[in-house]
């Protein structure tokens, strides 16, 4: 599956347009709830705002929307979500923040406003790219534990947990186009001495 880009941490930036101020919050997430919660923040960090218009894109479900809140229609929360579309933005709200200056805009130019914002929010940030890996836990007997750190390290599997036990259960995330390969190999190395068994996915 596809990997797809999210942000590490909550954003903000901001513009003055024609005395019009616009404020770009891009906030991480993975739920609906998050998003309502993070929308009641957002208008008790910035009260008496004209708009708080907004798109998010939720990864679980591929669940998007867009909102103009009181914006004409197609102004505000398309352009928004364009931008993380575009860029293959997951798991984040972003909205933009309007406080009116008294000159109207047109519909050209509130695009152009929102739109910018959003750009250029997501410009200033940097994007983390999320992979869809898969989880290995293996019975690793000691003599093997060693060799096998080091081989894991020279292909970037990467070991996630290690419990120290009558033998060593290792936790280990492979990247999904890499799992097949990964199992085969981890037979063929250790002759079938490390028992390896796929617990889910993760992204990562």
């Amino acid at each position: 599956m596809e990997g797809f880009n999210t942000l590490s941490e909550r954003k903000t930036w901001e513009q003055i347009i024609d005395k019009s101020r616009f404020i770009g919050i891009a906030v991480p997430l993975t739920t609906a709830e998050q998003i309502d919660k993070a929308m009641q923040n957002i208008r008790e960090e910035y009260p008496n705002a004209r708009h708080y218009v907004y798109a998010y894109r939720l990864h679980d479900g591929f669940i998007e929307k867009s909102s103009d809140d009181g914006e004409p229609q197609g102004t505000g929360g398309r352009p928004i979500l364009d931008i993380l579309q575009h860029r293959n933005i997951w798991n984040v709200l972003l909205v933009v923040v309007r406080y009116f200056g008294g000159v109207l805009l047109g519909t050209g130019g509130l695009s152009r406003a929102y739109g910018g914002t959003a750009r250029q929010l997501i410009n200033e940030t940097e994007l983390k790219e999320l992979g869809l890996y898969q989880i290995f836990v293996l019975s690793v007997p000691y003599e093997w534990f060693e060799m096998l750190k080091y081989q894991f390290d020279q292909h970037n599997w990467i070991i996630e947990k290690e419990d120290f036990r009558e033998v060593i259960e290792m936790l280990v995330h492979v990247h999904g186009q890499e799992a097949e390969v990964f199992q085969k190999w981890v037979d063929d190395f250790t002759r079938r001495q490390v028992r390896c068994e796929g617990q889910g996915t993760i992204w990562r």
